[in-house]
């Protein structure tokens, strides 16, 4: 039986989604080459999805391809990785502005489980599950803001840049700092306070910045050398 453009479509994603969460983990680093033939082993997939795959990971800016030795991991520096939260600031904050004018009750029930959630993964010290919920609420915050454009230029930037962003989740105490950020977005745009969600939105990720400074100034230090 042949194989349905749908099915394609479906394989290709779930290549997509492996690759960039091995590159997010740390299973894949910065440089490392991604070698076509391995990819398809590895996630038992064609060489022709392998590298579709490739390619829309080329196009989320986590993958680089170099004329002539193929596809590796695109390093993004952490000095990259802070310009990518400076323009981030700006664009969020219109989200979540705009979604404070759109939010529907039943989206503000759904963004208010979400804290909830986001609650119970910090007091469970669960990590992990706390970066994805995370990242799940900024998804949300976007669609609910209606503002296509910034839901599109923030979509390329968090690709990358998520290297960074889930490494400094799991920093210890990160979360703890980062949830009330998290919430007071939330209780802003529920309240349906575009004035306030725009200033928690850029609260936070003036937060987010100020700790990969401290993450690159760290690394920096002779101790690091």
């Amino acid at each position: 039986m042949t194989e349905s453009a749908a099915d394609r479509q479906r394989g290709e994603r779930s290549v997509v989604a492996a690759i960039r969460d091995a590159i997010v983990r740390g299973e894949f680093v910065p440089n490392q080459r991604l070698v076509e033939a391995d990819l398809s082993d590895q996630f038992t997939a064609s060489r022709a999805t392998v590298r579709a795959a490739l390619i829309e990971l080329t196009n989320e800016g986590l993958v680089e391809r170099v004329q002539n030795r193929g596809a590796r991991v695109r390093a993004v520096s952490l000095q990259e990785a802070i310009e990518i939260s400076e323009v981030r600031m700006m664009l969020e904050s219109l989200c979540a502005a705009k979604a404070a004018e759109h939010i529907a009750h039943e989206e503000a029930v759904e963004l208010h489980k979400l804290g909830r959630a986001m609650c119970d993964a910090v007091a469970g010290g669960d990590v992990v599950g706390y970066s994805g919920l995370n990242q799940e609420l900024h998804r949300r915050v976007r669609e609910i803001s209606g503002q296509r454009t910034a839901a599109q230029v923030l979509e390329r930037l968090r690709g990358q840049s998520v290297r960074h962003q889930f490494r400094l989740a799991m920093q210890p105490g990160r979360p703890q700092v980062s949830l009330p950020e998290h919430l007071a977005i939330i209780d802003a745009i529920c309240a349906h306070e575009p004035e306030e969600a725009a200033e928690a939105a850029r609260a936070h990720l003036t937060s987010v910045i100020e700790a990969l400074k401290a993450a690159d100034a760290a690394e920096s230090s002779p101790l690091h050398s």
